[in-house]
């Protein structure tokens, strides 16, 4: 080896590419993202926890039959008055917008800014909404 070190050459360039990222992050912010306090904007088109528009909706059930997670329970209590009762499974959720599409009224829509679903148990997955009663129903 004719005047070559090449413990001397590797260790060299390590030590020398590794002082250049300590002395640059140095003199820089920490990059440390303080999440719970400080929340960035979600994009539009995140698919987040299910929002069910019972204004619009008809009962036809499409969502329930389309869900392939079976995540959607729709309940007719009384279809002439319109009074349904809506349960949402998010433990069960794939989050795959099937029940979206197939609503043809589009009473269903995946909330972007509600996607924090962490818990202890399982008993806040399960959403369970009941369509009012309207106030002038004929007997």
């Amino acid at each position: 080896m004719d005047g070559y070190n090449f413990m001397a050459e590797v260790c060299g360039m390590r030590i020398g590419s590794m002082w250049k990222d300590v002395s640059k992050s140095f003199f820089e912010r920490p990059v440390t993202e303080r999440y719970p306090f400080e929340r960035h904007a979600t994009p539009p088109r995140l698919r987040g926890l299910l929002h069910w528009d019972y204004t619009t909706c008809i009962g036809c059930g499409l969502c329930q039959k389309d869900c392939p997670a079976e995540a959607i329970e729709v309940e007719i209590v009384d279809r002439k008055a319109k009074l349904f009762n809506f349960t949402y499974h998010a433990d069960r959720c794939t989050f795959c917008a099937q029940c979206v599409q197939s609503c043809n009224k589009g009473s269903l829509s995946l909330l972007h800014d509600e996607w924090e679903l962490a818990a202890l148990n399982k008993t806040p997955f399960c959403f369970a909404w009941h369509s009012p009663e309207p106030e002038n129903i004929k007997e």
